[in-house]
């Protein structure tokens, strides 16, 4: 069967990203991403990559480890595209949720980018905020499920972003989840899908979040919300 937009993989150009990242445990959750050599604030670092496809079909694959549902290797691109970086991924899907994190996501033409938001020394994890919204209510339970370790003097101690959040937006998955049972549907496990990225035409519309489960598999330093990390 002839490949359609929705699975063909998405690679990113040939870059020196291999010179200047190199993937190692972490200290915040298993796998993390670290800095070779200084990074300046604004550089692009490399592109978010892997298989895009439907919204509708990561809810069918949901989820990767069956072990760790709440962890899942998704970003969200637009309200019909996710990127599943479980194929055809790179490096950047171990990149771990912060609170207050040195790098962003920023959204060009479907294409997400990990950029540095400030200056990062060489040695330093690479880390960014994974805006993650569930249409329900935030118990502390719910929150329990989405813990975040990230150790930032700002950390929220979850995943979940607040909901009264302007610059995040809510997600196909949370629309879905409206009118649905309260027990844990595909869509509200999948929710750690991350957030769309940041773009420079919407900065309004900025956000991500983390996850951080307790296998090498992991959604960004937090509940892994994008399966695990191969």
């Amino acid at each position: 069967m002839a490949k359609t937009p929705e699975s063909t993989p998405r690679r990113s150009a040939p870059s020196t990203s291999g010179k200047r990242i190199q993937v190692r445990r972490s200290g915040v959750h298993g796998k993390g991403v670290f800095a070779l050599q200084d990074i300046a604030e604004g550089e692009t670092i490399i592109e978010y990559v892997g298989e895009i496809i439907s919204w509708d079909e990561a809810q069918d694959r949901h989820p990767h480890d069956p072990n760790d549902p709440n962890h899942t290797f998704y970003f969200h691109v637009n309200e019909d595209r996710v990127i599943d970086a479980l194929y055809g991924g790179n490096s950047s899907r171990w990149i771990n949720h912060s609170c207050g994190p040195n790098c962003e996501a920023d959204e060009e033409n479907d294409r997400i980018f990990i950029k540095a938001l400030r200056n990062i020394k060489a040695g330093e994890e690479l880390n960014y905020d994974y805006g993650l919204i569930i249409d329900e209510p935030y118990t502390k339970k719910l929150k329990a499920e989405y813990p975040c370790w990230c150790g930032s003097a700002h950390c929220r101690g979850t995943l979940l972003s607040p909901k009264d959040r302007k610059d995040t937006p809510k997600t196909p998955s949370q629309k879905k989840a409206k009118g649905q049972t309260k027990d844990k549907t595909p869509s509200q496990v999948k929710v750690k899908a991350k957030e769309k990225a940041k773009t420079k035409a919407k900065a309004a519309e900025k956000s991500k979040a983390q996850t951080k489960p307790k296998s090498n598999s992991k959604s960004k330093s937090g509940s892994s919300s994008k399966a695990s990390k191969a």
